[in-house]
């Protein structure tokens, strides 16, 4: 992805311009209300800004995974009612996102209005990037922003199809996610660590065949350090491992060697004979994990040594809970070290971004979301930025107009 060739609207006239925004309304919704409007939130201002500069605003999304068409459950109707109350502002709500309802919708919006057409995936020709359905969409606009870093990973109709037809441009919000991923792994102040934690090796190979390249210190933890240390000769037990990966851990490990990257291993452990909230458990050293435990967090000497790692980096990056952080007490390893990033990061001593699903919900327990650099809430889209692929949806606003 040539990232230098990204457009973005700022200095751009866009008064009386209709301009179609793919935002990520994806947000969680109870009975009918949003429950958590973090999403929202973050790009508000974009729209805000394009609204105040004279545009008319049409923002588009998908919301849930509808199976047959369209399902009021999943209606946007809602969310655009709190989008507006987050602007300050009336939104227009159309019933659908493209034909004659939308294009009515549209057609009465005034310089400043903003809108949100009905979910795109109640047309099934948004996630088959049809053709016919993109141009559609595009007959509703003058100019295209791609504001969904987070969906930038699928090639459907609203993140890379539409861009065939309009001129295209990067939304705030997208070049954040961007600007602070740039930071981390292409131009990052040195020396500089990744966090790598969660259940499966298995889903994260291509994320660390990729790290070991980038960083000098690669941390592993949660469930796929047990896979790690099996490949080494460690018994651990009961614990959560996949013993068919032993082969790639150790090749990750000698091409980390090979690239001059640490590898950072738990050296004790919490244990626990059963999965639950308040199970008893203790600490032992890796060496003295009983047959009938598991490992479900990483212990105190542990976190010492990863502690002692980044207070020596300047950049962080991190994807993936240390232990199993959402059954208490197997959190602590997670948050004490989340707790030391975030302390880094007030002091000016350290650049952390992080992202996914799992890693959020672990910084909002640990109450120190807002301390990081930057957070993602992208899935999918961050995981594919730290594997090294290319993502469609942000190749296609560097495609030559």
């Amino acid at each position: 992805m040539n990232l230098d060739k990204l457009k973005t609207t700022s200095g751009i006239d866009v008064k009386g311009k209709r301009v179609l925004v793919r935002a990520d309304l994806n947000v969680p919704v109870s009975d009918g209300r949003v429950s958590d409007a973090t999403r929202l939130e973050r790009v508000v201002p974009g729209l805000v800004d394009l609204a105040k500069r004279g545009a008319k605003v049409i923002v588009i999304s998908h919301f849930g995974r509808p199976k047959n068409g369209p399902d009021s459950a999943m209606s946007l109707a809602p969310i655009a009612q709190t989008l507006g109350e987050l602007a300050g502002q009336p939104v227009a709500f159309s019933n659908d996102c493209i034909g004659d309802v939308a294009s009515l919708t549209v057609a009465t919006l005034q310089d400043g209005d903003i809108a949100v057409l009905e979910n795109l995936r109640f047309h099934t020709g948004e996630e088959k990037n049809d053709p016919a359905f993109a141009e559609s969409l595009a007959m509703l606009g003058d100019i295209y922003v791609g504001d969904a870093f987070s969906c930038a990973h699928r090639a459907h109709a609203s993140t890379e199809g539409v861009t065939h037809h309009l001129p295209s441009y990067a939304g705030p919000l997208l070049m954040e996610e961007i600007n602070a991923l740039r930071t981390a792994l292409e131009k990052p102040q040195r020396p500089t660590a990744a966090v790598v934690g969660g259940a499966k090796v298995s889903t994260k190979i291509p994320v660390l065949n990729n790290l070991v390249a980038k960083v000098d210190q690669l941390i592993i933890g949660g469930g796929m350090a047990n896979t790690f240390l099996q490949a080494l000769g460690v018994a651990v037990g009961k614990s959560l491992a996949e013993p068919e990966f032993h082969d790639i851990a150790r090749e990750i490990m000698a091409e980390a060697k090979l690239r001059g990257c640490e590898i950072v291993l738990p050296v004790d452990a919490v244990i626990a004979r059963e999965f639950k909230a308040g199970a008893a458990n203790s600490v032992v050293a890796l060496d003295a994990v009983p047959d009938d435990a598991m490992i479900l967090d990483v212990g105190p000497a542990s976190v010492a040594a990863v502690a002692k790692v980044l207070a020596t980096c300047k950049t962080l990056l991190w994807n993936g809970p240390m232990g199993a952080f959402e059954i208490a007490p197997f959190g602590e390893g997670t948050f004490a070290l989340a707790r030391q990033a975030a302390d880094l990061t007030r002091g000016g001593k350290l650049v952390s971004v992080a992202g996914g699903g799992d890693t959020v919900a672990a910084l909002n327990a640990a109450g120190v979301t807002s301390d990081f650099t930057y957070v993602s809430t992208a899935g999918g889209a961050f995981l594919e930025w730290l594997e090294g692929r290319e993502l469609p949806g942000i190749v296609a606003l560097t495609r030559d107009a």
